[in-house]
């Protein structure tokens, strides 16, 4: 048996060198010397590999090249590649990789950041803007500030479980928008699956890039589950399973509730009801599959995202005690201290936008973006790209050009208060760079962001965010690491948040 493993594994290298090796005339963008046969297999890592892409950006250039079993990589390592490519050119640029692990072994193909580019997935971005683009958004917003209060006080009554809370609150958010399901606990089933399926995406199925060996031969999905080296296959029906039953049970409960009377008005009810009022009362079945997809996809989109930028919030106030006092001071003088903060405060408040666009920057929430697939051959800067090449664009690299952004590792959200012109201003705004580029920049940005700010505003204007004591009163900085494969999430760690007042905690319980 050994034999035979060794001569498969000879003849399926070979076949990925035959497919790699055919090139044209132009050579291919620089990056890591391949070894022979399996390429750059053991130059990726599954842990901050942003790191290593930016080593490589500043060995080779602005667009690095690697391949893996002849599958092709293409890192955008500066804004100007990132835009050449992936906006200007994005007629070509914005499909989807084929990924038979995520796709048709796991069951995530018709997610919508994993569906290919065309008729679908122009209806799925259709529905997503219908109901969160950037006129509907504002209707969410009771919904988005009772959550804040609601976060708020949990946190406040049980500080040593606020991840716990954060997750809920992340989770709870999106159920209610999108499914009209509300969150009673923390362990509540319909978030721990949601929980469970977010984590299989990220840390298993799209871990170390997401391309696994049966993406490059695709024949390997016909060995069977008992045949040596077919563990994935285990592996991928055990992921399926939990992805189909995250897809359909929320979606059933919500044509149930519909059914008996009981509608909550949400996402899928919004477009059920306009899909039935076009067809005269019935929905069809393409229209169900869409609306069915794209609902889920709005949770896996949105949930690890708020998480991320949430605590990269809480970690760059405990560092920078300076910054939450100064937003502070902004947020008395212009809210006092006898009601909480509303969206309507917002212009207002300048200083708390910097400290939002500062940590979306600073924090780069999902540092390589998701891969865009090259659909036919293309020519840049002197190199050939082949179509089916898969593109990243490396969005913690361009946050951190110090031509843009002075001392960029350095939190420091004045630099957003600096007078400066139009274009360099919207230059400079994080959020172009962190929801992604081109035909699949992030749908539910707006809601997202809008989320993020009232939390922001609501957890600054009543508590101190303070890094956690040792046993003679000194405080202890949290270290950090970050372990999530796709999202810069760091793990959990300690921290003290506590009413900035008695009077700050009787507005807390008593606001509804």
């Amino acid at each position: 048996m050994d034999t035979v493993l060794v001569g498969l594994f000879v003849a399926l290298a070979l076949y990925a060198w035959s497919r790699s090796s055919k090139r044209s005339a132009l050579p291919v963008p620089p990056g890591p010397k391949p070894v022979p046969l399996l390429g750059n297999i053991f130059d990726l890592t599954a842990k901050e590999l942003w790191l290593r892409v930016t080593g490589w950006s500043k060995q080779y250039g602005d667009i690095v090249y690697i391949h893996l079993l002849g599958q092709g990589l293409v890192f955008c390592n500066t804004y100007e590649v990132a835009q050449d490519l992936l906006e200007k050119k994005g007629s070509i640029y914005s499909d989807k990789p084929h990924l038979i692990m995520a796709g048709e072994l796991c069951g995530c193909q018709n997610m919508v950041a994993f569906t290919r580019y065309g008729d679908f997935a122009r209806r799925q971005r259709k529905l997503m803007n219908t109901a969160f683009g950037i006129s509907a958004v504002k209707r969410y917003r009771p919904l988005l500030a009772n959550e804040s209060v609601l976060l708020l006080k949990r946190i406040l009554a049980d500080p040593q479980d606020y991840m716990g809370y954060i997750r809920r609150y992340a989770g709870g958010l999106t159920l209610q928008s999108v499914y009209g399901y509300r969150v009673e606990t923390n362990d509540d089933p319909l978030l721990e699956l949601g929980t469970e399926c977010v984590d299989i995406l990220s840390n298993k199925i799209a871990s170390g890039g997401g391309i696994w060996p049966v993406d490059t031969f695709p024949f390997l999905q016909h060995l069977p589950t008992w045949f040596p080296g077919a563990g994935f296959k285990r592996k991928a029906a055990v992921w399926r399973a939990k992805m189909e039953e995250f897809v359909d049970k929320p979606y059933e409960m919500v044509l149930e509730r519909m059914r008996s009377g009981a509608t909550v008005p949400c996402f899928v009810t919004t477009l059920l009801e306009e899909a039935r009022d076009e067809k005269g009362g019935a929905v069809d079945a393409r229209r169900d599959f869409d609306i069915r997809w794209t609902a889920n996809s709005m949770y896996s989109a949105s949930m690890d995202t708020t998480i991320t930028v949430v605590q990269l919030f809480l970690l760059a106030m405990i560092l920078h005690p300076e910054v939450l006092r100064k937003a502070q001071a902004e947020l008395d003088a212009v809210v006092g201290p006898a009601r909480l903060p509303t969206f309507a405060d917002r212009p207002a408040l300048p200083y708390l936008d910097a400290v939002m666009s500062e940590v979306l920057r600073w924090g780069v929430p999902v540092p390589l973006g998701l891969p865009h697939r090259l659909m036919e051959d293309d020519v840049y800067r002197g190199t050939h790209l082949r179509a089916g090449t898969l593109v990243f664009a490396n969005i913690w690299n361009m946050l951190r050009n110090e031509a843009i952004w002075a001392q960029p590792d350095v939190f420091r959200p004045e630099r957003f208060l600096e007078p400066v012109d139009e274009a360099t201003a919207k230059r400079r705004d994080p959020r172009p760079y962190v929801f992604g580029f081109g035909r699949r920049r992030c749908p539910g940005l707006h809601l997202i962001e809008e989320s993020l700010w009232i939390v922001m505003a609501t957890l600054l204007a009543t508590t101190d965010i303070l890094a956690e004591k040792d046993e003679s009163g000194k405080p202890v900085m949290p270290h950090v690491d970050f372990t999530n494969s796709v999202f810069r999430t760091p793990a959990p760690f300690k921290c003290d948040i506590r009413p900035r007042s008695e009077q700050a905690l009787q507005l807390v319980r008593l606001a509804e």
